[in-house]
């Protein structure tokens, strides 16, 4: 079983800054590539920035030169740094990564992590 466990979520004022990480446990034979996602209220789970296990990166517009994603592959993490952030920034943030088991090492799935809150104040 693979399980991701996010933490660094919190309340902060507008400007301020937070660093989210996510670790991945269980059964792993490898992690490809691995990404944030949040998700407000009434609306769908969004892409924020993914991260492909040679480091390369890619970002939604609206955070492009705030955050900052990277990863630790011998920890199984990956981190967001999020700075200058902004009341519109305010969601659920959701841990993404693309795993092969080691009872399935053919087979690459999705797993998500259980989300940990962001609210930014004005």
């Amino acid at each position: 079983q693979v399980q991701l466990v996010e933490s660094g979520g919190g309340l902060v004022q507008a400007g301020g800054s937070l660093r989210l990480s996510c670790v991945a446990s269980g059964s792993i034979f490898r992690i490809n590539d691995m990404g944030w996602y949040r998700q407000s209220p009434g609306k769908q789970r969004d892409l924020v920035a993914t991260i492909t296990s040679r480091g390369t990166t890619n970002y939604v517009d609206s955070v492009k030169g705030r955050f900052t994603i990277s990863r630790d592959n011998a920890k199984n993490t990956v981190y967001l740094e999020m700075n200058s952030l902004k009341p519109d920034d305010t969601a659920v943030y959701y841990c993404n990564a693309a795993i092969a088991t080691a009872q399935s090492f053919l087979r690459i799935n999705d797993y998500w992590g259980q989300g940990t809150q962001v609210t930014v104040s004005s």
